[in-house]
């Protein structure tokens, strides 16, 4: 007897809706949808807020406003960054900071039951019939990719090489864009200590001119400020919202690729649940079948 599943595009953990829900059609498949990630906007928003709060309550904000060590700070990350890749990796990596906040999701157990409800239709009414909702996936290229090689009859092991070299491929892209951020948290703080040195020369070089030790000392310490907040704040927790990101995806990715082989060897989809409910996390496992 089967239970039946939750509506596709949806998390699914094990929840028997019961028998009077019908199975979704083949048709209401749905791609991942853009997404704003209110964690990121959220931590990032409250973060500077605290750091504002604490500068306006402890005296003049003016104070805490230095173009001297803005140069040095941001002018220095950003060339000292330019060094280590080149200029179109840090271009990708500024669109790429992003998908930190507007992200197209997919819910892995919701992944799992579409490609559940997939493989049904195709053991029941053949591999052919999912011709006709290709056109919807458009949102989805890995599993558009995939379903398009099985269904053009690719043997299974070709598609399971040419998926994970695109899976791979997808990996090397997201390791490379939070490693230009990891790079420039490693270099802020380093370009605010350059700049409290220069801060430093410029005030014992002339101590002969009390006017010009109040300025040349402010360069100094809002330089090493600026490399903290810079580092701590926002490049190093982006990286790892973008890596975070890139395992959420890479494992729905897997989901299809075990099914896309699953549908191609026409195996049993009972046996395709068990293999994926392997992949979630125990609390987003899904229960298609009794």
């Amino acid at each position: 007897m089967m239970k039946q599943p939750t509506a596709i595009g949806r998390p699914a953990t094990g929840i028997n809706l019961g028998a009077s829900r019908e199975r979704p059609a083949l048709t209401s498949v749905q791609s991942r949808k853009m997404t704003t990630d209110f964690a990121t906007i959220i931590g990032l928003g409250g973060a500077f807020g605290l750091i504002a709060t604490a500068v306006i309550l402890g005296g003049s904000p003016q104070a805490f406003f230095n173009a001297p060590a803005i140069l040095i700070v941001v002018g220095g990350t950003f060339a000292t960054t330019t060094i280590c890749f080149s200029l179109s990796d840090v271009y990708g990596s500024q669109k790429v900071i992003l998908r930190t906040i507007f992200y197209p999701v997919t819910d892995p157990a919701a992944a799992a039951i579409r490609i559940l409800h997939l493989a049904e239709t195709a053991r029941k009414q053949g591999v052919l019939c999912l011709q006709e909702i290709l056109p919807s996936l458009a949102g989805e290229s890995f599993l558009c990719n995939a379903l398009h090689m099985v269904i053009d009859g690719f043997p299974a092991e070709e598609v399971e090489k040419i998926l994970r070299r695109d899976l791979e491929a997808t990996r090397a892209r997201h390791i490379k864009s939070a490693s230009v951020l990891h790079k420039a948290a490693e270099v802020s703080p380093a370009m605010g200590l350059i700049g409290t040195l220069v801060g430093l020369v410029q005030m014992l070089s002339h101590l002969d001119e009390p006017s010009t030790i109040g300025p040349s000392m402010a360069v100094a310490l809002l330089t090493t400020f600026y490399g903290a907040v810079l580092a701590n704040l926002v490049f190093s927790p982006l990286a790892s919202k973008l890596e975070r990101n890139s395992r959420e995806e890479a494992l729905v990715d897997q989901i299809y690729l075990m099914g896309a082989l699953s549908i191609g060897r026409q195996e049993n989809p009972r046996r395709l649940e068990m293999l994926l409910n392997s992949l979630l996390p125990p609390d987003r496992r899904i229960k298609y079948f009794d």
